[in-house]
């Protein structure tokens, strides 16, 4: 038994020394192989790395070659240009040594020339002087004395020459035009019929009663005080039974408090809060008013698609005046006027309509902006989308420009006849005077000019002439001047007519 286990023992130890031999010997084997490998891999390596190497030595060879050759290229390049531009160089310096010889040669020849001219100048100045002194001579006459007698024939005959002309395209204007034209102005008037309302700078608040007076006045005046303030119109109370008047040159202003007082008066309760209180409130019902009133505007002269801005500016014109006429209405009149008259001719009625309507639309806010209201009713109208035509007409309704179509020419024609028309415009008596006399002293002023009379209130004037000084010849010349320094001097509504009269008077005594 111990035998066997000791044989076993000994089998189990051969065995174990038998695996660990032939471990080890695999372990030798490995490395040896492993050495090998590495010593394959490295010379491997080493072989890439020289091909490597001088792979990379031809490249730089091949790039360093390429390159010199490009600069060799590009330096054979630029010695060709160098050699085109001093050729050119070259054939220019031979061109100016050219130029220069034929320059001297024509300078020669033009020194040769002016010597040449200047003796034929010498030559006719000595054939003019003695033609001058024959021509004097046999005339009798002087230089200076034949060119004044020569400009003074010519002059005259000029003058008779225009006057002439003048005289035969007014007649022949007055055999076609003036007859119809009376006739279109004055079935435009007949069919035209619009009320004038005149406007004052006063306004009057009927009251319940005389009681009434002391509340608007208030515990030591406070309420008139801040009613003045508040709408910047003057508050009259005086001995007027059951009213009170409002002053103010600003229509709208008066028109705020005039509906401010009527709201106080009806409410009853009048304190400075509820003044500024129902201040605001009238200020938004004449929004309103003026909207409406604009919109109404607009109906009557039967004008479509106009903007909001220039509706609200319409109605603002109710409360503006021009020589005492509402403008408004005005508007309403030209606009029917000029639509008549373009009816008559056949032109663009609607156009003319529409023109004439808002013509004087700058008057709505001229006083408080720079400029005349012909130009800033333009601009306005341009910036909230009306046409060039009807802009042009606006702007030369005053001649701000020149008028350019017919329906301009119609709004101006139709803007002078509703200003000018007996009851249309009221002004004052001092300025009418000085009109008159301006008008007097202007025709006096030109030579021949006796006497000169305003006549029609100041629509025409009569001009008598001195008969010795102004022939009939001239006489169509000397009211056309005088028309055209009226037209440049002063300023007048409507048209005024001018008529020269001239008289010869011989007298004799018989004793």
């Amino acid at each position: 038994m111990i035998t066997t286990i000791l044989v076993i023992i000994i089998a189990l130890l051969l065995i174990a020394t038998y695996v660990l031999f032939l471990k080890d010997k695999s372990i030798l084997n490995r490395e040896k192989d492993a050495k090998q490998v590495a010593a394959k891999i490295v010379k491997e390596a080493e072989r890439k790395a020289e091909d490597i190497k001088r792979e990379a030595i031809l490249e730089v060879k091949e790039e360093f070659l390429q390159k010199k050759n490009e600069l060799e290229d590009e330096i054979k390049k630029e010695r060709d240009k160098f050699i085109t531009v001093e050729n050119r160089l070259i054939q220019k310096e031979e061109n100016l040594d050219k130029k220069e010889a034929n320059l001297e040669l024509l300078t020669f020849e033009n020194k040769k020339k002016e010597e040449a001219l200047a003796k034929k100048d010498e030559e006719v100045d000595k054939l003019y002087q003695e033609q001058s002194a024959v021509l004097e001579t046999i005339s009798k006459l002087s230089k200076d004395d034949a060119k004044k007698l020569l400009l003074d024939n010519m002059e005259r005959e000029i003058k008779f020459e225009a006057s002439k002309m003048i005289k035969e395209t007014e007649e022949l204007a007055q055999k076609t035009a003036l007859k119809k034209s009376r006739e279109i102005i004055a079935t435009a008037i007949q069919k035209c019929a619009v009320d004038n309302v005149v406007e004052v700078t006063t306004s009057v608040v009927s009251l319940p009663g005389d009681d009434m007076k002391g509340r608007i006045i208030g515990r030591e005046g406070r309420n008139i005080r801040a009613f003045e303030t508040m709408t910047g119109i003057d508050l009259i109370i005086d001995d007027t039974p059951e009213a009170v008047v409002l002053s103010g040159f600003d229509p709208i202003r008066r028109e705020l408090a005039r509906i401010t007082l009527s709201k106080l008066v009806s409410d009853g309760r009048i304190h400075p809060t509820r003044i500024e209180e129902l201040y605001n409130q009238a200020k938004k019902d004449l929004e309103v008013t003026i909207m409406e009133l604009g919109e109404k505007t607009a109906i009557e002269a039967d004008v479509q698609n106009l903007s909001p801005e220039i509706i609200y500016l319409l109605g603002r014109l109710n409360y503006r005046t021009s020589y005492g006429q509402n403008v408004m209405q005005h508007s309403i009149e030209v606009a029917h006027l000029a639509s008549l008259m373009a009816q008559e001719l056949g032109v663009n009625v609607r156009l003319a309509r529409r023109a004439g309507l808002l013509h004087d639309l700058g008057k709505s806010f001229d006083f408080e902006k720079e400029g005349t209201h012909a130009l800033l009713g333009a601009e306005f109208a341009k910036k909230h989308g009306e046409n060039d035509e009807v802009v042009h007409a606006i702007l030369a309704h005053h001649e701000e420009v020149k008028p350019q179509t017919i329906e301009a020419i119609l709004v101006a024609a139709a803007d002078a006849i509703s200003a000018s028309r007996p009851g249309a415009r009221r002004e004052s008596i001092e300025a009418y005077v000085k009109r008159l006399e301006n008008l007097e002293t202007l025709a006096t002023s030109f030579t021949g000019v006796e006497k000169a009379f305003a006549i029609q209130s100041g629509r025409e004037i009569r001009v008598m002439v001195k008969p010795d000084i102004i022939n009939d010849k001239l006489t169509p010349k000397l009211a056309r001047d005088i028309v055209k320094k009226i037209e440049n001097e002063l300023e007048y509504p409507g048209t005024i007519k001018v008529t020269v009269i001239r008289e010869t008077r011989v007298q004799e005594v018989a004793s």
